[in-house]
């Protein structure tokens, strides 16, 4: 497909392996379709888990996921990649020049849509509510020239799902959560959405762009252990709602819902 050529895509999250987890499959989809998709990343996640130490190069986890982004990235078919150096846990309160890389951005690469988070932050996250709300305020700055501005959650039930579906294959789980969320936290509390993106014929992408991130999907994550049929029935749909911002240009996600629809 080449119905998004010449259309630019900006992904604003908060940490590495955000990206992969809560809209892999659509940005994937919308790389083949022609797009060019480029992802910024607030903070390198220096305050998340590690799977296992031995992963850390030279003992440093922020080049660590840097290098897992990077391959999550490649295995997407994302454009460009933007890694932000702002702390990690401070998003939201405590990032004030944040603000102005967002400015930056949506100047530099004039997106033709931004995606980022919906208000619940995929499960009350603070760092994703943070980025949220500074990417609406960036991106509402741009008053009538701003482009369609897409808020991502997930299916509710969904990690529920995946949790059973590695259970069933490989007995007991060592953690039933995921990194200490419960599985029902994502997408329980979330605006309804306005459309859904068919990403089944992309999930191999993202369940590998997932599994790039090593030092958090560790081999004992449901995610590690999960089938492709698995994969497919609960990450291959992805949830977006429009944001009520006036903006300029054509519905692009939008697009690629309808030709999902019409497949």
């Amino acid at each position: 497909m080449t119905a998004l050529t010449g259309r630019t895509i900006l992904a604003v999250f908060a940490h590495p392996d955000d990206e992969s987890i809560a809209c892999g499959g659509t940005l994937a989809r919308a790389a083949d379709a022609g797009a060019r998709v480029v992802l910024m990343c607030a903070s390198h996640g220096t305050l998340g888990s590690v799977s296992d130490t031995l992963l850390l190069v030279d003992g440093d986890l922020s080049a660590t996921r840097a290098q897992e982004l990077s391959a999550a990235a490649c295995a997407l078919g994302l454009s460009e990649v933007e890694l932000l150096d702002h702390a990690d846990g401070y998003l939201r309160w405590n990032a004030p020049a944040f603000d102005d890389d967002l400015i930056t951005a949506l100047r530099r690469y004039r997106p033709d849509a931004v995606i980022t988070f919906d208000t619940d932050g995929l499960y009350w996250h603070g760092d994703h509510i943070g980025v949220h709300e500074r990417t609406t305020g960036a991106v509402a700055a741009l008053g009538g020239a701003a482009p369609p501005l897409y808020y991502v959650t997930m299916p509710h039930g969904a990690m529920r799902g995946l949790v059973e579906s590695a259970r069933a294959r490989v007995g007991p789980l060592a953690d039933n959560t995921f990194w200490g969320i419960v599985p029902d936290a994502f997408g329980s509390a979330s605006e309804p959405p306005t459309f859904t993106v068919d990403v089944r014929d992309w999930v191999d992408q993202k369940l590998t762009a997932i599994r790039c991130h090593r030092t958090q999907v560790g081999p004992r994550s449901p995610f590690a252990m999960i089938d492709g049929a698995d994969a497919r029935r609960w990450l291959g749909l992805e949830l977006f709602r429009r944001s009520q911002l006036e903006a300029s240009g054509p519905d692009l996600l939008e697009s690629l819902a309808e030709r999902a629809a019409n497949s």
